[in-house]
């Protein structure tokens, strides 16, 4: 069995601290509002046939799941944005509301993680929403007014403009039959080396006290989702034990020491140390703990012949903070070609929004890193 050096485990953490790059970061897309509750983020990036770059994700306003809707509106919109390249302006040319992807028994109160995936004749668009359905009865107590079950659904089109809520489906259903991962939502994917569609998403349970990661697959030629790790990533034993939500998979470049390697990928992943903002002893090391539910990040690392074999290399402490708001940095996504890697992520700022932004790293610097 191949193992990591401790070398090419520094080089890993390395280029991704490069990567996600707190301070060199861009605003991408702007939240609705520039205030506490207000963010853009939870999807991924694609390259588009005609070559520009396709992001995707959710417009929060302020609102408070733990005390239900009545706080505020929450997940309101789900939109895409584009631009000619990494560098250009991302301008909206598709967006999706609350209402447009409800149907007539199934009410959508929020939206959440989303994710774009090229097919053969088209593209299909992964969205996770929180639909107003009861609880299972043995549970029902520990339902908050005002809120509901989460499940993905999948929406299609020739193209992005003609992406259809006509189209919809659910792919992965709740957890109904097992509590203990109720929800399921913010989905990620990417194909194997079979071409098979590997879907991850989050899970929680009915009392929404931690998270996990789950992975589901697609074969080539079939429309059907079989869960083939429900646990891929364990919770940590330090700032990550309360959650572990991978967001994207990166594979690492076969360049320097990583060029005869096994087949290996990076997992970026949020996590926080607990679900509630916990107050700290004054005199005790100050650390970033995230004010609510996954609001930092790590990554771990795993050979792509089992993919749902991950293994933690941020154990003792987050790897991405943001230096501003509340430290907040969450659901990176990564795209990478011949000019280099482009990320982006969920940042917190000075005035507590949390815009999309990110970063483009040059080939040159990769090679550098991993030489």
């Amino acid at each position: 069995m191949f193992t990591l050096s401790s070398r090419q485990t520094d080089q890993l953490l390395a280029l991704s601290a490069a990567l996600i790059d707190q301070r060199a970061a861009r605003v991408l897309v702007e939240p609705l509002d520039r205030s506490t509750g207000y963010w853009f983020g939870g999807g991924n990036v694609i390259r588009d046939r005609d070559g520009s770059i396709l992001i995707c994700g959710r417009h929060r306003v302020y609102g408070d799941s733990r005390t239900g809707v009545g706080a505020g509106e929450r997940g309101k919109e789900t939109a895409i944005y584009r631009a000619d390249n990494p560098q250009g302006n991302f301008e909206k040319i598709a967006s999706f509301s609350k209402s447009d992807l409800s149907t007539p028994d199934r009410e959508v109160i929020s939206i959440e993680g989303t994710a774009l995936h090229l097919t053969d004749d088209g593209i299909e668009f992964f969205v996770s929403t929180e639909k107003q359905v009861p609880y299972p009865d043995q549970i029902a107590g520990y339902l908050k007014p005002g809120t509901g079950v989460w499940s993905i659904d999948r929406l299609t089109g020739k193209d992005v403009r003609s992406i259809s809520p006509a189209t919809l489906h659910e792919v992965i259903p709740s957890g109904f039959c097992y509590p203990a991962r109720l929800h399921v939502k913010d989905p990620w994917l990417f194909e194997n080396a079979g071409g098979d569609l590997v879907l991850g998403y989050c899970t929680h349970p009915f009392s929404w006290s931690s998270s996990g990661t789950a992975l589901a697959l697609r074969p080539v030629g079939q429309s059907s989702y079989q869960t083939i790790y429900s646990d891929a990533l364990r919770r940590g034993p330090v700032w990550d034990i309360a959650a572990a939500r991978v967001t994207d998979r990166l594979a690492v470049p076969k360049i320097g020491s990583f060029a005869d390697v096994p087949d290996l990928s990076i997992y970026f992943y949020d996590s926080c140390e607990c679900l509630r903002q916990l107050d700290e002893n004054p005199k005790a090391v100050s650390r970033p703990r995230g004010w609510s539910c996954e609001e930092i990040g790590g990554i771990a690392v795993g050979f792509d012949d089992e993919p749902g074999v991950m293994t933690s290399l941020s154990v003792l402490a987050p790897l991405f903070t943001s230096p501003y708001g509340t430290g907040c940095s969450r659901y990176v996504a990564t795209l990478a070609d011949e000019t280099g890697i482009f990320a982006n992520w969920q940042q917190s700022q000075e005035d507590f929004s949390q815009p999309l932004v990110g970063h483009h790293l040059p080939m040159e610097q990769i090679r550098e890193i991993l030489s």
